[in-house]
């Protein structure tokens, strides 16, 4: 999955779990960037009576980088605030919740949207309203008007949500970890003795009915760059104190001290794939200017030499490079680096030399009219990897990048293997139930626990 269970420690810690990290010109708002960050992955829509919500405890961010060092220069910062207007209940709500200031809610959350720039935080807004989840029909009726109430307005030109949303991120994780056994791409099995034979079948997207909750901000681009610099690199982080105490007395653990990092993410399925088990807490606790470390696992990544032993002569060519010890410097220049110019005719998102893990977004390439789900390999240069908008299909790209179709790039004496630009987990956009909006914040409407199947 995208970052949803990616490291040890995280999943112990979901309130801090950061899943998705979405960066892309505004489609429908001329001259505006849009940054999207999803936590709390796996949401089952039936959460109650103690429903999802981000951590008060936990400082969730939004950093870009527009000069190329890896560092921020712009952050933008949400702490969130829940109160009980009746502690006496057992509910959520004592009755329909037709607007954010109904009596009927009772566990309301709210938060503050701080800028942090050149070492100094601004406030520019508190007491933002998130929206309750959604419940059910008779709990959270017509509940689409009412997050559109959660959508705010700043001072600047800015939008921001923070509430809970469908799931857009699609993918099949029964069958990518097991070992890699696609389900459109099945075929006789031979590796380690066994001979399992299935038919080819669609994709099962195992994120259909489950919630994220998102923090989504719209700002105008001159905001985010750097003079004569269209290109930003983006990345999520939450971070705890470094003291947490259980107050025996008041049923509850009590925070102090610093903040510490304890998640990031920038690039769907990076930790997830490429970092090893035994390093994904610590990637996790590091800025992506130290992903120097971490970069042979981008250059040969294991599941490029799985490929050839789970599908025995489908990847020829691509044996053929891993035998010879190729770095991959396709794969350096997707997740690491950037495209630089002159590699795909008419585009670069090029940060630089240093290697980092950040969604690299050129925002002098204008949102595309007709969306190709797969990006640039689709001859979308609006789509994966510049930036990442909510329904680009990333699973499909990252697997046919990894399988060789983007070796070209950098080498054009390869020939991919015919099944690399075939090979994908077998689902769409369409495998999404909710589906997408077409405005701000772009996720569909979360699933509510009355009407999702079970």
């Amino acid at each position: 999955m995208s970052s949803h269970r990616e490291a040890p420690e995280i999943t112990k810690d979901p309130v801090a779990d950061s899943t998705d990290v979405y960066a892309f010109v505004s489609p429908d708002v001329s001259g505006t960037v849009t940054l999207i960050a999803n936590y709390i992955p796996l949401q089952g829509p039936a959460g109650g009576p103690n429903f999802y919500a981000f951590g008060d405890e936990v400082l969730y961010e939004i950093h870009i980088d527009n000069n190329g060092d890896a560092q921020p220069d712009i952050t933008y910062q949400f702490r969130f605030q829940t109160v009980l207007t009746d502690p006496d209940t057992f509910l959520y709500n004592t009755g329909p919740i037709l607007s954010l200031d109904s009596p009927n809610w009772n566990s309301r959350q709210s938060y503050t949207l701080s800028r942090v720039q050149n070492g100094k935080t601004a406030v520019l807004a508190s007491g933002l309203v998130c929206p309750p989840c959604n419940i059910g029909p008779l709990s959270t009726p017509n509940y689409a008007q009412l997050a559109a109430q959660a959508v705010h307005a700043v001072p600047g030109g800015i939008k921001v949500f923070a509430g809970q949303r469908a799931e857009g991120f699609y993918v099949d994780l029964g069958a990518i970890f097991d070992l890699g056994d696609l389900r459109p791409f099945e075929q006789l099995h031979t590796q380690y003795g066994m001979h399992v034979f299935s038919a080819a079948a669609p994709g099962v997207n195992a994120t259909a009915q489950l919630n994220v909750h998102s923090i989504a901000i719209q700002v105008p681009t001159s905001q985010l760059t750097a003079t004569g610099h269209p290109v930003i690199g983006v990345w999520t982080s939450a971070s705890r104190q470094t003291a947490r105490v259980w107050d025996a007395g008041q049923g509850k653990n009590v925070y102090s001290g610093p903040f510490y990092q304890v998640s990031r993410l920038a690039n769907p399925l990076f930790n997830e794939v490429l970092v090893p088990l035994g390093k994904k807490d610590l990637w996790n606790s590091l800025p992506p200017s130290d992903d120097k470390l971490f970069a042979s696992g981008v250059t040969s990544p294991e599941l490029a030499q799985l490929l050839p032993a789970l599908y025995p002569g489908v990847f020829p060519n691509l044996e053929k490079l891993n035998n010879a010890g190729t770095p991959r410097s396709d794969l350096a220049a997707i997740l690491l680096t950037g495209i630089p110019s002159g590699v795909v005719a008419g585009f670069q998102n090029y940060t630089g030399s240093i290697q980092a893990d950040m969604m690299r977004l050129n925002t002098a390439v204008p949102a595309s009219t007709n969306p190709n789900p797969l990006g640039i390999i689709g001859g979308d240069l609006a789509g994966f990897p510049n930036g990442r908008r909510v329904s680009d299909d990333v699973v499909s790209i990252e697997l046919r990048a990894i399988a060789g179709a983007t070796v070209p790039l950098v080498d054009k004496t390869f020939t991919p293997d015919a099944a690399a630009s075939q090979v994908t987990d077998g689902l769409t956009k369409s495998s999404v139930p909710a589906g997408f909006l077409g405005s701000f914040p772009y996720l569909g409407t979360p699933y509510s626990g009355f009407d999702t199947p079970k």
